[in-house]
C-alpha cells in the first residue's frame, strides 16, 4: 500500500501524454495510465467505410511507455461516447455551423467520462498532457492559460466542470513543446520524437468532406452562391464544404478577393463578400459553462477568444438571464470589430490569464 496520491493519466501514445505521466510519477504520484479505445465510427447511412480513432500503433506506444514507467495501463471502451461526438459533428454541419469536436471531446470524454472512471476506481486525480494551468486563487480553483501562450490550450478546456478543477492535474502547463520533447528524451521515452497529429482523430486522412459526404449524403445538396446583395454568382455542391472566412477553393472568379461571410442552412445558400464584410462587433453564445463563482449577472469586461488560434479581443460580456434565473447565454460586444466570427466555434472569456467561462457561438 502507498500513501501517495493516485492519478489516472490519459495516455494516447503521444509525447505530451507520455511525458505528463512520467513527470507525475517523478513527482511522487501513484500513476495509472488509461488508453481510450474509441473504436470505429459508424456511418449514418450504413456505409461500409469508417474512420479509426485509436490506431494499433498508438495503443502499442502507450503500452510501451507504461511498461517502461512500470505503471498499469487500463484500456477503456468509449466507442458509444465517440459515436455521440461524431453525431454532434454531423449535426453541426447540417445546421451550417463549423463544429469543434476536440473541445467537445475534452468536455465529454477526457474530463467527463474519465472523471467518472476515476471515481469508480477511487482515484484522486485525472491528468492529461494539455498545455494549461490549474491552481487555487482566493480559495477558488481556476483554469488559466499555459505559462507559454504560444502553446496554450486553455481555450479547448473551457467546458470542464468547475467542481472538477480541484481534481485535475496538468503537468505540462509551464512547458513548451521543445522542452517536453527534451524531457522525454532525457527520460529515454521511446516516443520523444514522435510526430504531432494535427488531424481530427476520427478522420485520420483529414478529408472531412469525404467523411461527411459518406455519412450524411443529403449535405451534398446543390444550392446558390450569392453576394451580400443577394445576386447569384454560381452554384455550390453542399454548404458543408465551406466555412466562414474561407477564401480559397470557392470555384468562382470575381476579379477581386472574395470570402465566405455567411452560410444559411434554411435556404442552403453560401454568401460571399469582401474582407470588410467579415468584420463584426457582436456575438451571442449559448450553453455557457462558468468556471467562477458566483456566476455574473451584470455585464463585465473580458478578453474573448473566438477560435483556437485567435489571440482574443477586448469586449463586454452581458449575461442573458433566462426565465429560470439561469445564465446559459451571453451577448458579447467587442470594443473593435473582429474578423470571421463563426457559429459553432467556442467563445471563451478571460480575465487576464484566467478562464472565466465560455460558450458556443450561436449568432454573429
Amino acid at each position: 500500500m502507498t500513501d501517495s496520491p493516485s492519478v489516472l493519466v490519459a495516455m494516447s501514445g503521444g509525447v505530451d501524454s507520455s511525458t505528463a505521466a512520467a513527470l507525475l510519477q517523478q513527482q511522487g504520484y501513484n500513476c495509472t495510465g488509461v488508453f481510450m479505445c474509441l473504436g470505429q465510427s459508424q456511418s449514418d447511412d450504413n456505409s461500409s467505410s469508417s474512420a479509426r480513432c485509436c490506431s494499433p500503433e498508438a495503443a502499442r506506444d502507450a503500452q510501451t511507455v507504461a511498461q517502461q514507467l512500470g505503471i498499469d495501463l487500463e484500456v477503456v471502451d468509449f466507442q458509444e461516447d465517440m459515436a455521440g461526438i461524431i453525431r454532434y459533428f454531423i449535426k453541426e454541419y447540417r445546421q451550417a455551423r463549423t463544429p469543434n469536436p476536440c473541445v467537445f471531446c475534452n468536455t465529454r470524454l477526457k474530463f467527463g467520462k474519465l472523471m467518472e472512471f476515476a471515481e469508480m476506481l477511487d482515484v484522486d486525480y485525472v491528468a492529461t498532457g494539455h498545455y494549461a494551468r490549474i491552481g487555487s486563487v482566493g480559495g477558488q480553483w481556476r483554469l488559466s492559460r499555459a505559462g507559454h501562450v504560444e502553446k496554450d490550450q486553455s481555450y479547448a478546456l473551457f467546458g470542464v466542470a468547475r467542481k472538477d478543477l480541484s481534481r485535475i492535474l496538468l503537468p505540462l502547463g509551464e512547458h513548451i513543446k521543445n522542452e517536453v520533447r527534451q524531457i522525454a528524451r532525457e527520460m529515454n521515452l521511446p516516443i520523444h520524437d514522435k510526430a504531432e497529429s494535427q488531424e481530427i482523430c476520427f478522420i485520420p486522412d483529414d478529408d472531412y468532406v469525404r467523411f461527411l459526404a459518406e455519412r450524411a449524403p443529403e449535405l451534398c445538396r446543390p444550392g446558390p452562391v450569392v453576394d451580400t446583395q443577394g445576386r447569384q454568382l454560381g452554384e455550390h455542391q453542399g454548404i458543408f464544404r465551406y466555412t466562414v472566412g474561407q477564401r480559397r477553393g470557392l470555384g468562382i472568379a470575381l476579379g477581386e478577393p472574395a470570402y465566405v461571410v455567411r452560410l444559411d442552412a434554411d435556404s442552403n445558400t453560401v454568401v460571399l463578400g469582401s474582407d470588410e464584410d467579415l468584420l463584426s462587433d457582436r456575438l451571442v453564445a449559448e450553453q455557457v459553462n462558468w468556471l467562477i463563482d458566483p456566476i455574473p449577472d451584470e455585464p463585465f469586461p473580458a478578453i474573448v477568444q473566438i477560435r483556437y488560434n485567435h489571440r482574443g479581443a477586448a469586449a463586454e460580456v452581458k449575461p442573458l438571464i433566462d426565465q429560470n434565473g439561469q445564465v446559459t447565454r451571453v451577448e458579447v460586444t467587442f470594443e473593435k470589430p473582429v474578423r470571421a466570427i463563426t457559429p459553432g466555434q467556442a467563445a471563451v472569456f478571460y480575465d487576464d490569464q484566467t478562464v472565466l467561462g465560455g460558450g458556443w457561438i450561436d449568432d454573429a
